[in-house]
């Protein structure tokens, strides 16, 4: 069974003791690709160093909300030299991760949304898919997604909205991420509304080291425990393990662009 983690922040200092080893262990269980998500101008050398040195790691570079006090308006200039610079590289895979945060009150909702439609007009222009963050946000992420109609679309990573939401995504081409939060039975919304979407809809991720499964409470989330959560996911959808990992493999590597 081979699987795609589309969303984890391996970059980050929680795996700086055994990151060799996690991707190692990762690999021995089948998952063969991993992206690595930039969320601030800070993280993204680094981040672009360990996807160079390692093999089946890729690169999404953005300006995430929940860091919208660190962000600079030079970043964004920032953002798009540093695109420019990577487009067409193998390693470079979408723009991401950005999108609007109504969860956290203290984020002015103007500067965020003025932020998040530059960076869709930059992946509009350098023709690359998006990865969104979007808590509490879904109406106005789905609103401002239909006037600018992108070509290559991308993911709402960790959905947790209502069926109606994940509809209007996949009316607009939208992969729905699905990772950890499912697998909690408190989550009952959300484990009502799995079982209803379409399998060429999903994509799996982790979020790691955050958003840990049931399986591995309280503990950091890991790309490695990413077959727990397909496992977990494909009971709701009521498959088999190996078909919800071979539909998830399948659309992460058409919204990619990942040709064997």
């Amino acid at each position: 069974m081979q699987l795609i983690d589309t969303h984890t922040h391996l970059d980050f200092p929680d795996f700086d003791a055994d990151r060799p080893q996690v991707l190692a262990a990762a690999r021995a269980l089948g998952i063969e690709k991993l992206v690595i998500l930039g969320v601030e101008h800070g993280n993204w050398q680094r981040l672009w160093d360990q996807v160079l040195v390692h093999e089946g790691l890729y690169a999404a570079f953005g300006l995430h909300p929940v860091y919208l006090d660190s962000h600079r308006p030079y970043h964004l200039h920032a953002l798009e030299q540093w695109l420019e610079k990577l487009q067409g590289h193998e390693k470079l895979c979408a723009v991401g991760e950005f999108g609007l945060d109504y969860y956290l009150p203290e984020l002015d909702r103007q500067r965020q949304q003025v932020l998040f439609e530059a960076q869709l007009v930059l992946a509009q222009r350098l023709e690359l898919p998006v990865l969104l963050h979007v808590r509490r946000a879904h109406a106005q992420v789905i609103a401002t997604l239909k006037r600018f109609k992108l070509q290559r679309a991308g993911i709402i990573h960790a959905f947790a909205g209502s069926y109606e939401e994940a509809r209007e995504y996949m009316k607009l081409g939208f992969r729905l991420g699905l990772g950890g939060a499912a697998t909690w039975p408190q989550a009952k919304r959300l484990r009502q509304v799995v079982p209803r979407l379409p399998l060429d809809a999903v994509v799996l991720e982790t979020d790691s080291p955050d958003m840990a499964p049931a399986t591995h409470p309280n503990i950091r989330n890991s790309p490695v425990h990413l077959l727990a959560i397909c496992r977990e996911l494909a009971t709701l959808l009521a498959v088999e393990p190996e078909v919800l990992a071979a539909a998830s493999s399948r659309n992460a590597a058409a919204l990619f662009g990942w040709l064997d």
